[in-house]
């Protein structure tokens, strides 16, 4: 059995977007219902937070040495030497009840990200590019609630997740990133939990957290079942491989959804756990600065 180590107990409501910082030996993840970032610093053994202006999913390094935010209605510059946030573009303004969730970076800087519905009732949820200048919808079929997108070492594929229907999916793309064609790449059971945000090592293995399931799932390239680590929260949201060789697993976990029985049961939903895989994850990063 896999061994797990919980690194931080912060009773997050919603923690999302984990993201290893190769350039500041950190590790970077939200909390969205609470509007907060935290930053976990694995050498002081501490954590550093900051209130956001609205809901945010996830904060990427930028290369201007700032990071990248995706706040609720938009993408914003995070500075965290000042802990202010300031307005680079606003994503899907004429859909209210919407807000961005997931997002990674791809090999050329790109950010990849999606939206969703907060009611979590209509597939208004899209996926999009930021190259620095401006977002493109990538041109999927809209979702209820996005997770991923996850590309491969060499950005030849595209992972991404439709939450509610149980399914991630896999896209192949051509040289300029465009998406070639789909196809179902899992299908999970309901009763072993829904998938939530994705991301792949450098073996083009795909990890993927399973929100209600209690569990991180590990699939190979083809689609089986490799490995499953147990964790003593049901709501596990999404997995980052970081540390020095990119071979520690940061799993975020969520209280969101539990009743005040099932918190008795699981007084660390809501932490941040650790443990160790034998693959290391993918350098992410850095984002593309703005323009």
């Amino acid at each position: 059995m896999t061994q797990v180590w919980n690194i931080w107990d912060g009773a997050m409501t919603l923690g999302e977007g984990p993201a290893w910082d190769t350039l500041r030996n950190v590790l970077w993840f939200t909390d969205i219902k609470q509007k907060r970032v935290h930053c976990f610093d694995p050498c002081a053994g501490s954590v550093k937070s900051w209130n956001a202006p609205s809901q945010i999913g996830w904060v990427l390094p930028a290369s201007d040495g700032h990071l990248i935010a995706g706040l609720q209605k938009g993408l914003a510059r995070f500075d965290p030497d000042e802990g202010t946030f300031r307005s680079i573009t606003e994503v899907e303004s004429e859909l209210p009840h919407n807000r961005l969730n997931d997002a990674t970076v791809a090999p050329d800087g790109t950010i990849w990200f999606g939206s969703m519905d907060d009611l979590e009732t209509d597939r208004s949820g899209r996926f999009y590019r930021w190259d620095g200048n401006a977002v493109r919808d990538i041109g999927l079929a809209p979702v209820c609630i996005t997770n991923g997108p996850a590309l491969s070492l060499d950005a030849s594929k595209l992972y991404y997740v439709d939450t509610a229907a149980g399914i991630i999916h896999v896209a192949s793309l051509d040289a300029l990133g465009d998406v070639q064609d789909t196809r179902v790449f899992a299908q999970i059971d309901p009763n072993d939990g829904h998938p939530d945000g994705c991301i792949v090592d450098t073996r083009g293995n795909v990890w993927v957290g399973l929100w209600g399931g209690w569990r991180a799932r590990l699939y190979s390239p083809d689609g089986s079942i490799l490995q499953e680590v147990r964790l003593p929260a049901a709501n596990v949201t999404k997995i980052a491989l970081g540390g020095v060789d990119r071979t520690t697993a940061y799993a975020t976990t969520a209280r969101a959804g539990l009743s005040d029985e099932e918190l008795m049961d699981q007084p660390e939903a809501g932490s941040i756990f650790a443990f160790k895989v034998d693959i290391p994850g993918i350098q992410i990063g850095p984002a593309r600065a703005p323009a």
